[in-house]
Formats: C-alpha cells, structure tokens, sequence
C-alpha cells in the first residue's frame, strides 16, 4: 500500500506543477482561462496518401488523418496535457481517446463520437471506427432514441441548469460514474476534434464544454491550395487551417508547440499512420 501511495503521488507530483496547482485556484472550469492557437498546415503529402489508398479501395479522409496524428502527438510528444482538473489537481489520463464531431439530422446538429485508444491504432482503423460509430449515431437519432442530452432539455428552465450542475459536481468533482446519462472519466475522451471546414469555415474556437474535461478542442478548417516558399521557390500547396482552444490551467504554448510539431511531421509522413506505434509507455 505504502508503494502504491507513493509511486501515485510521485506521478500526480509529475503533472501538477506550482502553476497548475496555482492556475486551479485562479481560474474556473474552462470558462476562465482558455488559450486559443491557430496554425496553417501543409497537407499536400496527407491528400497524396489519401488518393492513393482510395485507389487501393481504402476510404481514408483527412479527418482520419489528422485525428491518427493528433493522437499519437498527445501520446509521444506532449503526454503531460492528457489530464483533467479535479478538486484543484490534474488527474492524469493512461489512455488517449479523441472525440469526434459529426452531423446528424441533415447538418442541423452535432452529435460525437470516441475513438477509444486512438494512439495506438493504424489510420486505417480510426477511419473504419469512424464510420462505423457515426452510421450509428445516424441510426438512433432516425430511432429517436432517448439520451441524456434529449432528458436534460426536457428539464423546465431554472431546473435544467441546476441538474446539469449536480451532474458536473458528482461526476467531475465526485469521480463517480453516472451511467444512467452515459457519464464517466472516459465519456468524451481526451480531446475533441471537428472539421468545420466541412460547413465552409476556415477559422473557429469551439467552446470548452465543461462537463467534458476536456483540456482541448481543435478545429480542422477548409482546405485550400496556397502559395507558399519551399527549397527558395514559390510553390502551390494544400493548406489546412487548425484552430484550438485550451484549458489553460493544464495547458501552456509550450505544450501546445510540442502537438503542433507533432501533428506537422506525422501529416508529412502520413505512411507511418499505417502502423500502430510500439513504443508508447
């Protein structure tokens, strides 16, 4: 027991620094200390691999890229941001899920889902995982089937405020697992992220849903070909538009430069997406 307790503490120690135990005090859940970041990707590699597996038969799309990319950047570039805040600490995550947002109800609203373990999968797999979780949740909302979501809004106003606020209290701050409404540490993953290129945007920062404890979401934007310098020369490229926003309390530039880099060299050599990492802790 001695062991365990202190081997706990020492990884605990690891993740809340003096500024995260300090920022925890300072700020509220999310709606206080959000960061926000925007950056141009070159995604001209990333297409080529993707017209080239649609001609093997595979239907791989940017967003399955990009969400094999991000993840395995969390995994082994920046592992430290892949936590939550509760009770004035950082709880660090053993696991990198990334939601995703996709449309339901003809583009009239926005469902998620979660890509379990999405570190460690090839993008082969996050895509087939995609597809499948999204046909689904296409599926029960053509069922109309009741979820925690459609319960909640039926709830009269002020009621439906406080309710949600219990519900944030016993899980987030509690830790208990309410599975009557779907809500668990591992509910909505690690980090979110939805292409609002898809709608025709190139730049947004999504909110910070905070029942989600979520220390980012990230926003992919529309494609375009652009000029650009490359080797001294002026060259056109495919240029991807990410935007993020942050819980500052658990992430910094620092960090959040350590993902950029990772996301930029994975979507460079999007080949290596193919296999699944063996060197993750």
């Amino acid at each position: 027991m001695t062991v365990s307790f202190f081997l706990v503490s020492n990884m605990n120690d690891r993740f809340n620094t003096p500024w995260r135990r300090m920022s925890t005090a300072i700020y509220t859940a999310p709606s206080d200390g959000k960061v926000f970041g925007t950056m141009e990707v070159d995604i001209t590699a990333a297409e080529r691999y993707i017209q080239e597996q649609r001609t093997k038969g595979s239907h791989i799309t940017i967003t399955h890229v990009v969400v094999a990319a991000i993840a395995r950047a969390i995994a082994l570039d920046a592992p430290e941001i892949n936590g939550f805040v509760r009770r004035g600490n950082v709880i660090p995550r053993d696991y990198v899920d990334v939601s995703v947002a996709v449309n339901i109800k003809t583009g009239l609203e926005m469902a998620y889902m979660v890509v379990r373990n999405a570190d460690r999968k090839t993008v082969h797999e996050i895509g087939e995982e995609i597809r499948t979780k999204s046909a689904a949740q296409r599926q029960r909302e053509r069922g109309k089937t009741m979820s925690s979501k459609n319960l909640l809004a039926s709830i009269p106003w002020p009621f439906r405020r406080l309710l949600f606020r219990l519900i944030r209290w016993i899980v987030n701050e509690l830790g208990i697992e309410l599975k009557s409404f779907g809500l668990a540490d591992r509910t909505f993953g690690s980090i979110l992220v939805t292409n609002i290129g898809s709608h025709g945007l190139t730049t947004a920062y999504p909110a910070l849903f905070p029942a989600a404890k979520l220390p980012a979401v990230v926003a992919m934007g529309k494609i375009e070909e652009k000029p650009v310098v490359r080797d001294g020369e002026i060259v056109i490229r495919s240029i991807l538009p990410l935007s993020g926003t942050f819980d500052h309390r658990i992430v910094d530039g620092n960090q959040v430069s350590k993902v950029a880099r990772g996301i930029i060299a994975r979507l460079a050599l999007p080949d290596e997406l193919e296999t699944a990492p063996s060197d993750l802790i």
